[in-house]
């Protein structure tokens, strides 16, 4: 599924083609995503958007009166920038339409993403955005703050990266990444990490994300860009997607387990405690 940096690259990319625009018109052509897209949502129309945010894998597109749409791209979500005049492709589910001539399309497969309405000063007040943790690539997410925070998680560190309200936007792919750049293995206990190796942590795992937003996100099989161009940073990973591949840093072959249902990749040599 899209993660922070393929969230974080498409806002960048939409938010010069929606900022200042007026949304002329909103098309709903299916409305049973995760969430049922309220009726509500019709108020935006006629409205000037102002900007477009994120927080966590959330995008916020704020409007005039405090009006705000919130999007999640769950699995298979992407967003284009293309010309009205285009045919809708079958999981084309929400178009919206903008004063500039051009057309936001909301695409969506599998249906599990999220496109809702939100009216008050923040968006934040939303109940999506409750008891979420800090964004890795603020100074809210620091190692004093996540040694704390794990002193009571016996559960595995790689699946406690991924927990939300332990560090937000930290998905499958890039937890493995930065634990092999901070030769933490997936499997230690997360109350086990030493202080000193939640420092390296936190520094990879920005390292780590920022690099990927750089270069436009990871190619995903269901992740496009704003422009339908896939991200590039995937030839790069260390680790993930690669069992039984030599290290890139000492030719042991990377090791695959299962944990929480999603799979995570290692180096037995690199990654020792």
């Amino acid at each position: 599924m899209p993660e922070l940096p393929e969230v974080e690259t498409t806002r960048r990319g939409i938010e010069p083609h929606l900022v200042g625009m007026t949304l002329r018109e909103l098309i709903i052509r299916r409305r049973d995503l995760r969430q049922a897209v309220p009726q509500s949502i019709q108020d935006i129309e006629g409205k000037i958007i102002h900007s477009v945010s994120r927080r966590a894998k959330y995008l916020i597109v704020t409007l005039d009166e405090e009006h705000h749409l919130i999007i999640h791209l769950g699995m298979s979500g992407s967003l284009r920038i293309i010309d009205p005049a285009t045919d809708f492709r079958t999981h084309d589910h929400i178009a919206i339409t903008l004063s500039s001539g051009l057309q936001l399309r909301y695409h969506d497969p599998r249906r599990f993403g999220i496109v809702t309405h939100y009216h008050g000063a923040t968006p934040l007040a939303h109940p999506l955005f409750a008891a979420l943790g800090p964004e890795p690539l603020s100074d809210d997410f620091h190692p004093n703050g996540l040694f704390q925070s794990l002193q009571n998680l016996k559960r595995p560190i790689k699946v406690a990266l991924m927990d939300n309200a332990v560090v937000v936007g930290v998905g499958n792919i890039y937890a493995s990444e930065s634990l092999f750049q901070a030769g933490i293995r997936p499997t230690t206990a997360a109350n086990e990490v030493s202080r000193k190796r939640i420092d390296t942590l936190v520094e990879c795992i920005k390292t780590v994300l920022q690099k990927s937003i750089d270069q436009g996100g990871t190619t995903l099989r269901d992740f496009l860009r704003e422009n339908g161009e896939p991200g590039y940073f995937r030839q790069e990973l260390f680790v993930y997607e690669r069992e039984g591949l030599p290290c890139r840093l000492c030719s042991t072959p990377i090791s695959k387990i299962t944990q929480a249902q999603r799979s995570s990749y290692y180096c037995a040599k690199c990654q020792k405690r």
